[in-house]
């Protein structure tokens, strides 16, 4: 049984543009966190053999042809970063992008 808001939405019927938007722009700020805490731990690795595959996969996420959110923006008619500003945050997204840079910040690799 689904417990995303969205999956349960998706199941029932068409989300409205109003509510794929503040999704989209939820999971932009989730990416931009998760970049920052992968940059930390590429930063933290102990060796350049570690460092490797945590580069290649920054370079995936963050590579001209991953345009997905700026395509994606630009269709919902939100391309302006300070019309996307606009949205609030949801709480777990404030919780989780905390904890991303929580960890990034001050973190260990154990």
């Amino acid at each position: 049984m689904p417990t995303s808001r969205l999956t349960t939405l998706l199941l029932g019927h068409v989300p409205t543009i109003k509510v794929l938007k503040k999704y989209l722009v939820q999971d932009h700020r989730f990416l931009d966190a998760f970049v920052v805490l992968l940059a930390s731990t590429i930063a933290n690795a102990r060796t350049l053999e570690d460092r490797i595959p945590g580069c290649q996969f920054l370079a995936l996420l963050t590579g001209k042809e991953n345009t997905y959110f700026e395509r994606s923006f630009e269709v919902l008619g939100i391309g302006d970063a300070d019309e996307r500003s606009k949205v609030p945050d949801e709480a777990v997204t404030v919780r989780f992008v905390n904890l991303m840079r929580e960890v990034a910040n001050g973190g260990t690799l154990g």
